[in-house]
């Protein structure tokens, strides 16, 4: 499966309330899912020294599932395809390693 196919087939299932511009429900998603798996890699190192076992890789693996699901859904409602977001990332990020600038902060480097 390829991104586009997801985000087509993902699209199906997109059922949530329109609360101003159809993009803030999928941010808001988008930041509350992130958050949830920030919070299982905390507990990771908090609880059990940093060792990932096979059922708390699955249970990372549905809370990153969640994550795509809801870009995916930001994707469209912006008229963009994650194909090209992600080739778009790609060519920004090769394009700061072949200037040495892959390490350090901001948008324009």
């Amino acid at each position: 499966m390829d991104f586009n196919d997801y985000q087509r087939k993902s699209r199906q299932t997109a059922e949530y309330p329109a609360i101003g511009h159809p993009v803030i429900y999928p941010t808001l998603g988008l930041t509350n899912e992130a958050g949830e798996f920030a919070g299982k890699i905390k507990k990771i190192f908090r609880d059990k020294g940093g060792h990932i076992s096979a059922e708390t890789r699955q249970a990372l693996k549905a809370e990153l599932g969640d994550v795509l699901w809801y870009l995916a859904q930001i994707c469209t409602e912006l008229g963009l395809s994650l194909d090209e977001v992600a080739e778009y990332n790609l060519t920004k990020l090769y394009s700061r390693l072949k200037r040495g600038m892959i390490h350090g902060d901001g948008d324009d480097r």
